[in-house]
């Protein structure tokens, strides 16, 4: 695949026709509380363990999906859905009872772009007609898997993000309402030689600037022509640094740069340090914020650029540095000549 051919503009750009998201009782407190469909104050969601706890929002996610959507779990082709957590724990355990064709995906925080750029390439090209994307982040099942046991009451860095208990779901399909997917981009693997698990934005940074700049030089747009390229989650420090990066690419994207860990929570009255993360993180804020916005039309081109730290705490632990990926979505209010 070349430098080009990596960029895919869909043919018939599928609809988002439905979304939905779900927060933890930290998030619903946060600047960005007002935009969820649904909001917990137990994060344990009723449940005997993280991991449990993580699968049942993931289900109460999709479960609030399919009823905005007016659709059965019968009616969905196939579900792209993934998490944080060793072999898509949470997904698999939170959809098992439905039935749904399942494709259990992986790209760390990246993965809800990941499900909706695979997801839009296969409404787009085959005969499917019902297309899901669904993931989710548990900051205890996190924490228990990357770095200690809460019980531990390990010290967190400065530099440490916030893994958001949060989730997100979309609905594709070939139906002709906005938001549209109108093009794609497969991230490629880039590596910075960060070593330290709690600086993930640091490591995520190099991904996301390749990725947005490659597509930008491959449809000829530039930075104004969009309302917001939005990351996720580069956090405070992962954010500086992808400005950093974008300039020296010959891009200024500071007037449109939107970073959903950033997003999340306050940082002067909510001790998260850097910003939020987690699979759950960006996908509750695109259901959540940019979704209706491009339903409207009060936003008419959003890239979704994101990122990934494809971290491994045994690799880690070996020395290893941690390699970033981050994938696009060009999310649009419209069609035809009026598209970008």
């Amino acid at each position: 695949m070349t430098e080009s051919s990596s960029f895919l503009r869909l043919a018939h750009p599928p609809s988002i026709t439905a979304w939905s998201s779900m927060v933890g009782p930290l998030e619903s407190k946060g600047p960005m509380g007002f935009c969820f469909d649904a909001m917990s104050e137990d994060s344990h969601f009723g449940q005997d363990s993280w991991e449990q706890a993580e699968s049942e929002l993931q289900r109460r996610t999709l479960l609030l999906l399919l009823q905005k959507a007016d659709c059965t779990p019968e009616e969905i082709d196939c579900l792209f859905a993934g998490d944080l957590i060793n072999q898509c724990t949470s997904s698999t355990f939170g959809i098992r009872t439905l039935g749904i064709p399942f494709l259990g995906i992986y790209g760390a925080c990246s993965t809800f772009a990941e499900g909706l750029l695979l997801g839009s390439a296969l409404v787009s090209g085959t005969g499917i007609r019902h297309c899901a994307a669904l993931t989710s982040s548990h900051f205890s099942s996190a924490e228990r898997q990357f770095r200690f046991p809460m019980s531990y009451g390990g010290q967190r860095t400065p530099n440490a993000q916030w893994t958001c208990t949060a989730s997100g779901a979309a609905l594709l399909t070939p139906t002709s309402e906005p938001p549209y997917v109108v093009g794609v981009l497969p991230g490629r693997i880039r590596d910075l030689g960060i070593t330290d698990a709690n600086n993930m934005g640091a490591a995520m940074a190099p991904a996301a600037a390749d990725t947005i700049t490659r597509y930008l030089s491959a449809t000829g747009t530039h930075p104004s022509d969009y309302d917001a390229i939005v990351t996720g989650d580069l956090g405070i420090v992962g954010s500086k640094l992808l400005l950093e990066l974008m300039e020296q690419n010959g891009y200024d994207i500071s007037a449109v740069h939107k970073d959903c860990g950033v997003m999340m929570f306050d940082p002067t009255t909510q001790d998260t340090h850097a910003g939020g993360s987690g699979c759950g993180c960006s996908a509750s804020i695109i259901c959540g914020y940019f979704l209706p916005k491009l339903r409207i039309g009060s936003m008419r081109h959003v890239l979704y650029a994101a990122t990934g730290a494809l971290l491994s705490p045994m690799i880690c632990q070996q020395g290893e540095s941690i390699p970033g990926i981050s994938h696009l979505v060009h999310l649009s209010h419209t069609l035809g000549k009026e598209s970008i």
